[in-house]
């Protein structure tokens, strides 16, 4: 069994070497630069327009998904242990210069969110219980005519999101549960599995509506203690962002070699880590915009919302985690203690035992949520495969609990790495499939601008999109006039 075990990770880790290397960043590098110029640096120049959709974000009939539950979605799943064990991982690995590669990653990502939320809200359909289910794979269909890619970039996100990253999830749980409360992680995942049953077999709204309900308790809570930590570091602050930089940099290594070898593990760990934590172009997040009832009733609106779900994650929430790291100054290079427990440490050197205790708790919620919503995305993609044939769902469901089980007793770099190269390979038809379509996203969202300048509430109508006769549902845009 161990052989069998070091030829996977040897593949796995061979998969990822080539792939995050020479595929997947300058793709994501190059997309985002792409978008951004192309929408007009829209997350900067649009920074407080995210706001007041979200503000404005409400129901139109009873039982739809609102903007704001679909925000709450998408962030259930992109807040959870990259946030807290991944930023710790990125900065034992990467050094701190890690953390300016995920800041990179999340700004110039939060046009590559725009654009591909957009087009899961172009391209949504209504399934059999009338919800709305959209994303990558219809949008690829659809848009491009490839259905055998869009099947491709499912059998990736099912393996991602429906397997290991909820895998990831529970073993996180569980070692976080057994260092704070000496809990057994087989307990920790049987207390997991039987929770996160209960709402998956809810169904989607159910979904959403515990995400609407957890996500913005758990995140308000983390960001008081982190600004508490701040506020009583405040005069270290200026030296930690220091170091940020100049690790990022290389600068004031010792030699060349030295300097090259630390910005390369630096920008490594901390685009993947940044990528796995925010989400922006990996093609996850469409799968929570396409559920949403738009308001204003247009593709674009759901663009901003979901650009301000990667501003959130990345540079507040995982910033959080990164200032109580480097502030605590338990962070040592080379250090063997990674993951949730440096996180944990970190907290306790700043405001007492109790600390330990509350990152368990909060990263249990973190995880959990994201396990739920996870499990949503797996989901709506299983159904595109299966031609939207119900009869798959309830061995679906327990498949996933089953794993999430299995993760919360495995081994945790096997996992991470596993999630890292699924995310590479789904992210990376994600990518191009945008890229093709761009013309598409910058006409949408132009429509939606020139009727903002007008004074108009931007309202979609598909009959001024030639390019779209045939291919989406005007149905569900001719009930938003």
């Amino acid at each position: 069994m161990d052989y069998l075990m070091s030829i996977a990770d040897y593949i796995i880790n061979l998969g990822n070497d080539i792939v995050w290397t020479y595929v997947i960043i300058p793709l994501l590098l190059g997309a985002g630069v792409f978008f951004t110029y192309r929408l007009g640096f829209v997350q900067f120049t649009h920074f407080g327009h995210m706001f007041s959709v979200l503000k404005n974000s409400r129901r139109h009939e009873k039982g739809d998904i609102s903007s704001f539950q679909a925000l709450s979605t998408s962030l259930a799943a992109r807040v959870g242990t990259g946030n807290l064990a991944g930023v710790a991982v990125a900065i034992t690995l990467g050094g701190p210069g890690a953390i300016f590669w995920m800041w990179l990653i999340a700004v110039i990502g939060m046009a590559t969110s725009f654009a591909e939320s957009t087009l899961a809200q172009v391209y949504k359909e209504r399934d059999h219980e009338g919800k709305f289910r959209g994303g990558p794979a219809y949008y690829i269909q659809k848009g491009l005519g490839l259905r055998w890619l869009g099947v491709l970039f499912a059998v990736f996100l099912i393996f991602a999101f429906g397997l290991f990253f909820n895998a990831v999830q529970s073993n996180t749980i569980a070692a976080s549960f057994e260092h704070a409360f000496n809990i057994p992680k087989w307990v920790s995942g049987v207390f997991v599995i039987a929770a996160a049953g209960i709402i998956i077999f809810g169904g989607l709204r159910a979904i959403a509506r515990f995400a609407e309900l957890v996500v913005p308790f758990m995140a308000l809570a983390y960001l008081v203690v982190a600004v508490f930590v701040l506020v009583t570091n405040i005069t270290v602050v200026p030296q930690v962002l220091a170091t940020i930089v100049t690790s990022a940099l290389g600068i004031g290594q010792a030699t060349g070699g030295v300097a090259g070898y630390a910005i390369s593990a630096a920008m490594m760990n901390g685009i993947r880590r940044g990528l796995f934590s925010n989400e922006g172009g990996m093609g996850s997040a469409p799968n929570a915009a396409a559920t949403a009832t738009p308001y204003p009733p247009h593709p674009a609106s759901q663009g901003y919302v979901q650009m301000l779900g990667v501003f959130i994650d990345t540079l507040v929430i995982c910033t959080a985690t990164a200032t109580i790291i480097l502030l605590s100054g338990e962070f040592k290079p080379h250090m063997e203690t990674t993951g949730i427990a440096l996180t944990q440490m970190a907290l306790v050197s700043q405001v007492g035992a109790w600390g330990d205790d509350f990152i368990a708790i909060i990263l249990f919620f973190f995880a959990f949520t994201s396990i739920v919503a996870n499990y949503s995305y797996a989901e709506t993609n299983i159904l595109f495969i299966a031609k939207g044939n119900t009869k798959v769902i309830i061995p679906f469901r327990i498949a996933v609990l089953g794993v999430t089980m299995l993760g919360s007793l495995a081994t945790l770099q096997t996992i991470w790495n596993a999630a890292d190269l699924s995310m590479a390979l789904m992210a990376t038809i994600n990518i191009i499939a945008i890229l093709l379509m761009y013309k598409i996203i910058a006409k949408v969202a132009k429509d939606y601008n020139t009727q903002r300048r007008q004074g108009l509430l931007p309202t979609f109508d598909p009959s001024k999109f030639h390019e779209l006769k045939g291919k989406i549902d005007t149905d569900i845009w001719a009930q938003k006039k």
